[in-house]
C-alpha cells in the first residue's frame, strides 16, 4: 500500500520568500520519502527594511501580500493537504513584524509564524540533515540567511551544541556587523570545535548552493576550501553587473553571494575544515519535516 501526501513550507527570509512543495510518499516496511515537487522563490528584500529603517515598508508589505495570495492559489492548484508558513529574522526584527503577519493572515488566510534563532536551527536540523551525517564524524553545519546565521555542531551522529548570531547578506551589505560579532562567532566555533579532529562544513543557503552549483561537481562530492577562497577572490574581481551577465546570477544573489562566501570561509578557517558539503537542504526543508512528525 502506497500513500502520498502533499506538504507545503513558507519560508519567509530576509532576502527572499520561498514556497516549497514536498510529496510525502509512505510504504509500508520503507523509510518515507520526502519529494520535492516545486520551489518558488519570490526576491522580496525584507531585511533591507527591517536592518535599516526598522520597519518593513508599505510598498514590501503589498508585494508580500500578493506573493502570500499567490502561494495560497498555488497551493489550492497543488492540492496540498498540510502547510506551514514561518518568518525569520527580518520580521522578527522589524517592530511592525506582528502587524504585518497579522495583515497577511486577512489578505490571504495564510497564519505566519514568526520564529527565533534557536527554533530556526532546530528546525533546519530536522532537515535531511541526518543522512549526511556519519556517526564516527564531526561536523559543523552552516546556515547563512540575509539576516542571520545558524551554526549547529554534530559529534557522534547527534548535535552537541548550536547557536544563531545576527550574522547574514543583507547586514553585511549594509555594514551593520561590527567586529565584535565576528569575534564572538570565532570564539564560539573555536571553542566547541577544540576537542574535536577533522571536522568538515556542511552549508546550507541559496548562495552556497549557487556557489555548488557554479562548481559543477556531483551531488556527493565536497568543495575544498582552496576553491571557495579562489571563487571567492574571482567574484570579488567582478562588477555587480558582470555576475550577472557573465555568471547568471540573480539580481537579488549576484551582491549576497560575496558576503556569504565569506561567511562560509571563516567558519572553516575557525573550525580547521578544510572541505564543505553541500547537502540542498534548508529551513523550507526542515518545516516540511517538522510538519509530518509533529514536532512544530
Amino acid at each position: 500500500m502506497i500513500s502520498i501526501k502533499k506538504y507545503a513550507a513558507i519560508d519567509i527570509g530576509s532576502n527572499a520568500m520561498r514556497l516549497l512543495i514536498t510529496n510525502i510518499v509512505e510504504q509500508e516496511g520503507k523509510e518515507t520519502q520526502f519529494n520535492k515537487s516545486a520551489l518558488i522563490r519570490v526576491p522580496i528584500r525584507l531585511g533591507q527594511d527591517a536592518f535599516t529603517v526598522g520597519e518593513i515598508t508599505t510598498e514590501n508589505i503589498d508585494r508580500m501580500v500578493d506573493a502570500m495570495v499567490a502561494f495560497k492559489l498555488l497551493m489550492k492548484v497543488y492540492k496540498v493537504d498540510k502547510y506551514k508558513a514561518c518568518a525569520t529574522s527580518a520580521m522578527r526584527e522589524a517592530y511592525n513584524g506582528k502587524e504585518v503577519a497579522a495583515i497577511i493572515q486577512e489578505k490571504s488566510e495564510i497564519a505566519i509564524d514568526i520564529i527565533d534563532g534557536k527554533q530556526e536551527a532546530a528546525i533546519i536540523a530536522s532537515s535531511d540533515l541526518h543522512n549526511f551525517i556519519a556517526t564516527d564524524k564531526t561536523y559543523l553545519y552552516v546556515d547563512v540567511g540575509g539576516g542571520s546565521t545558524e551554526f549547529s555542531l554534530f559529534a557522534d551522529g547527534k548535535m552537541v551544541a548550536s547557536k544563531s548570531f545576527k550574522n547574514g547578506t543583507v547586514r553585511l551589505l549594509n555594514e551593520m556587523v561590527n567586529e565584535v560579532v565576528w569575534q564572538e562567532i570565532e570564539k564560539w566555533i573555536t571553542t566547541n570545535c577544540e576537542p574535536y579532529e577533522n571536522i568538515t562544513l556542511i552549508g546550507s543557503g541559496g548562495n552556497i548552493n549557487k556557489l555548488f552549483k557554479l562548481s559543477g561537481k556531483q551531488q556527493d562530492k565536497p568543495l575544498s576550501f582552496l576553491y571557495l577562497n579562489s571563487q571567492y577572490q574571482y567574484l570579488n574581481s567582478l562588477t555587480y553587473e558582470q555576475r550577472i551577465a557573465e555568471l547568471g546570477l540573480n539580481t537579488d544573489r549576484a551582491d549576497v553571494i560575496i558576503p556569504a562566501t565569506r561567511i562560509y570561509l571563516n567558519a572553516m578557517k575557525w573550525s580547521g575544515a578544510r572541505h564543505i558539503y553541500v547537502p540542498k537542504i534548508g529551513l523550507s526543508d526542515g518545516i516540511v519535516k517538522a510538519l509530518y512528525y509533529g514536532t512544530i
